[in-house]
């Protein structure tokens, strides 16, 4: 039987039982090299050099990952629910429809890595560097984000729903009709983004900075903007905190 197809079997054998009994009857192999498929299920791998290796499809939920370097990895579809990833690396890997809930991931770096469509809901990942990283729709729901970095990073129809994100830097963003309702963005920055047809509804924007911000048909209802700063930013159409549409040439100021 080809060698790809038993890690398929096994992968799909260890799911079946990780839904049944949980991870603790789940055969991770620890021992095993770093490759496709691979079951690493609650490894402890503080430390490790995994760069540039190819873990698509691999199994690391409840992992130590503290300190790992991933750098350049291909990590598509891989699992790392629940897993430490504190000051990890993943500078320019490409993780792709990849699975990040529940993670501690405090001071970890994404520096220009390929995230779109995968998931970091309820982690923790304050002071995380996302910086130019292409992310597109990535749902990031309930996720604590103080001082993380998004500069310059492609977020469009990406998800913040509900999450804490003070003092958050999202200068020079993409972030075309992405969502975030009921977010806390005490002192956050959005200088330069794009924001169009962005979703800020019951948002507590108090103290954010929204400088040049292209903010056409975002909507800001029963958002908290008393203390936000919107010099030279577009306003055409956007819906204010009190309902109203701002005119087409509201500039800074919402007409």
């Amino acid at each position: 039987m080809p060698k790809i197809l038993l890690k398929t079997l096994k992968s799909s054998l260890n799911l079946l039982i990780f839904l049944f009994f949980g991870t603790s009857l789940v055969w991770a192999a620890c021992e095993d090299k770093a490759e496709p498929y691979v079951n690493w299920a609650n490894c402890d791998f503080t430390g490790i050099n995994l760069k540039n290796k190819d873990l698509s499809n691999a199994v690391l939920t409840g992992a130590n990952f503290d300190n790992a370097d991933f750098s350049g990895a291909i990590l598509e579809n891989s699992d790392f629910n629940f897993a430490s990833l504190k000051k990890a690396r993943f500078d320019g890997a490409r993780i792709v429809n990849a699975r990040f809930i529940s993670v501690q991931g405090q001071g970890a770096s994404f520096k220009n890595a390929i995230l779109e469509n995968s998931r970091f809901s309820r982690s923790a990942l304050n002071n995380v560097d996302f910086t130019g990283v292409k992310a597109a729709n990535t749902i990031f729901y309930e996720t604590r984000l103080e001082s993380a970095m998004f500069t310059g990073a492609n977020l469009s129809k990406s998800s913040f729903e509900q999450s804490h994100m003070n003092q958050v830097n999202f200068d020079g963003a993409t972030l075309v009709e992405s969502d975030f309702s009921s977010v806390i963005l005490h002192f956050s920055s959005f200088k330069n983004a794009d924001l169009s047809k962005a979703v800020f509804a019951k948002a507590d924007c108090r103290g954010a900075n929204f400088s040049n911000a292209n903010l056409t048909k975002a909507s800001f209802k029963e958002a908290k903007i008393e203390e936000s700063i919107f010099s030279e930013a577009i306003l055409k159409d956007t819906i204010w905190s009190n309902y109203k549409r701002c005119r087409a040439n509201s500039i800074g100021v919402c007409k």
